[in-house]
């Protein structure tokens, strides 16, 4: 068993937030909320375990040799599936059942026959990090944003991206993001992100009351409290985002505005892409230059001679031989990713032909206006 303080701190952050779901699935049973229990479960489940967790590290699931790293991600996915097997029991009873007997016939950690007569799991609160939980909480929203604002305008994940900028609001907020930068990088398939301690000029912002959330609170107070938002500049915005909460004296009354009484966006500048969630601000630089282009379309390959791969039943570890009909849109990529390329598809050479007839060519399509023809083919020992 690999330590929880010794594993990497994406195992670290998913166990964190495992301890936090039964602190949260247990007070909700406690206080007869099945429901509030449910879409805990659910949410951790399908956001956080299998959306984040297991995507990110599936190359540490997929390793060759059972090393310390690839034995602490499936120590960490079991004890996580373990905990909720328990935790979901009484609501999902058959499904959770089955579950838990299929991981305990590995682990054979209880002596019980089943689900149901096991204890619920306990709470570590030395396991909880909530520094960690809030900065993997960002890394995952910007993510969303970004992906978000791809598919806004049509770029594709495997399109890499050269810039993005988040304005900080305040110190603990950028060393909190510095921490993840790596991770949201990869991610996002962005090459750098500028961190804007003051996006005056660089970034405008619009502000608008939120009525459903002013009402309950300050119906009376509602026209006066419009009209000071809209009189609200930058500077006033900024303040808000960054303390959370931005204070007005209207009608004699001291207003406390929260971000929740608000809706805040921000306007696109030119070649670049600009959205907003909660306190952060995200902008992209949609711009594809050239090499951008070039260094997209061997993505694109490599992930067409990965499919052709699988589909021949290739091993993971077979070296091959690729043949590429050459095409204008892409001969300069393929030559110059020639060796990235051959590194990630375990290609011993990468040809490119003016014609691939061969009976192993596959027509690919690399996007709409780029239709060639890839041959693989095991390489001789």
């Amino acid at each position: 068993m690999v330590p929880i303080e010794k594993r990497p701190e994406i195992d670290r952050w998913v166990m964190s937030l495992l301890n936090s779901l039964v602190k949260e699935v247990t007070d909700a049973y406690e206080t007869y909320e099945p429901t509030k229990a449910a879409r805990a479960i659910q949410n951790f489940v399908g956001e956080n375990l299998s959306n984040w967790y297991v995507r990110l590290n599936r190359k540490r699931f997929w390793g060759g040799s059972f090393t310390d790293d690839k034995l602490a991600a499936y120590q960490t996915l079991h004890s996580c599936l373990e905990a909720v097997a328990l935790l979901g029991a009484p609501i999902a009873p058959f499904f959770m059942d089955r579950l838990f007997c299929d991981l305990n016939k590995m682990s054979k950690r209880f002596n019980e026959a089943s689900v149901h007569l096991a204890a619920m799991p306990g709470v570590t609160e030395s396991a909880i990090d909530t520094q960690l939980e809030e900065r993997m909480q960002y890394a995952q929203d910007i993510s969303s944003m970004v992906l978000a604002l791809r598919r806004k305008v049509a770029i594709k994940v495997r399109q890499p991206l050269q810039k993005m900028m988040i304005p900080i609001l305040d110190q603990e907020f950028q060393v909190q993001l510095e921490r993840v930068k790596d991770l949201v990088l990869a991610e996002v398939n962005v090459k750098d992100i500028e961190f804007l301690k003051d996006s005056a000029g660089i970034l405008v912002k619009k502000i608008k009351p939120n009525f459903k959330t002013l009402g309950p609170k300050y119906g009376k107070l509602m026209k006066s409290i419009s009209e000071a938002v809209g009189q609200m500049g930058q500077h006033d915005i900024a303040e808000l985002e960054r303390n959370g909460f931005f204070a007005l004296q209207i009608q004699g009354e001291a207003v406390e505005l929260g971000l929740e009484h608000v809706e805040i966006t921000s306007e696109d500048i030119p070649g670049w892409l600009v959205a907003s969630e909660g306190k952060i601000t995200v902008a992209l630089d949609v711009n594809v230059t050239p090499e951008l282009r070039e260094e997209g379309i061997a993505r694109e390959f490599i992930n067409r001679i990965q499919n052709i791969r699988k589909d021949s039943g290739f091993d993971v570890t077979d070296k091959v031989n690729i043949k590429i009909q050459r095409h204008d849109s892409i001969n300069t990529a393929i030559e110059k990713h020639r060796d990235y390329i051959a590194a990630q598809t375990l290609a011993v050479n990468i040809l490119l032909m003016d014609s691939c007839d061969d009976s192993a060519a596959k027509s690919v399509d690399i996007d709409e206006e780029i239709i060639t023809f890839i041959s693989v083919s095991l390489a001789q020992n």
